[in-house]
């Protein structure tokens, strides 16, 4: 609840500094998708792959946020809105295909996965310090910072994988971590589409009697 901000206006993005900030984090997600998602592959690990898709996914969900920025609260949170839903699937599809490689459990390249999970640790972290100092704001802003959040946390977890799969020659540290990410995607997809819905809500009853 945030009784305390009823009467502060959030955020809107519209800064000149978050613009630029927000155009480089979405060079640093494009270029990342490529290179995590190759060398997913190559690698045979599940959780790069998951990791690999939310960069795309926040490439294009940045690029909408970039895009909205200055309209009407009410087109800002149906932005927030489309993306809780994208991160909503995309969550249900990691979660689906990871299901599925449980009937394979094929052992990951584990020096490979640590090593570009390393890589994409850094690149998120320079993200995180270029969007934290916005990190509150309306939907359509608090969307851009969960996704940097949770891309941060991801490639953490998928170098404790790598690292897991070094050590027990399985990939049942793969296969886990990708469940946990899937998780973490669906959850933020959850606060996303929560606090974009009060939003419109609200937009429609402006005037409405408490």
């Amino acid at each position: 609840m945030s009784a305390c901000c009823d009467h502060t206006a959030k955020f809107d993005g519209l800064s000149a500094d978050y613009k630029r900030r927000l155009w480089a984090v979405v060079a640093i997600n494009a270029v990342m998708f490529g290179v995590e998602m190759s060398a997913g592959k190559a690698a045979g690990s599940q959780a790069l792959q998951a990791d690999a898709l939310d960069f795309m996914a926040d490439a294009a969900t940045y690029g909408l946020s970039l895009a909205v920025i200055g309209s009407t609260l009410r087109i800002r949170a149906y932005a927030a809105l489309v993306k809780g839903v994208s991160l909503l699937f995309m969550g249900l599809w990691v979660f689906g295909a990871t299901a599925y490689q449980f009937l394979f459990l094929e052992v990951p390249t584990a020096p490979l996965m640590g090593g570009i999970g390393f890589l994409a640790l850094a690149a998120n972290l320079i993200s995180v310090m270029l969007l934290a100092k916005y990190k509150d704001g309306d939907a359509n802003v608090r969307s851009v910072w969960l996704c940097s959040r949770n891309d941060a946390i991801g490639n953490i977890a998928v170098m404790l994988a790598a690292i897991a799969v070094w050590v027990t020659s399985t990939a049942w540290p793969d296969l886990i971590v990708a469940l946990l990410m899937a998780g973490l995607f669906l959850s933020s997809a959850w606060q996303i589409l929560k606090q974009s819905w009060t939003e419109i809500s609200d937009t429609k009853t402006p005037h409405a009697p408490h």
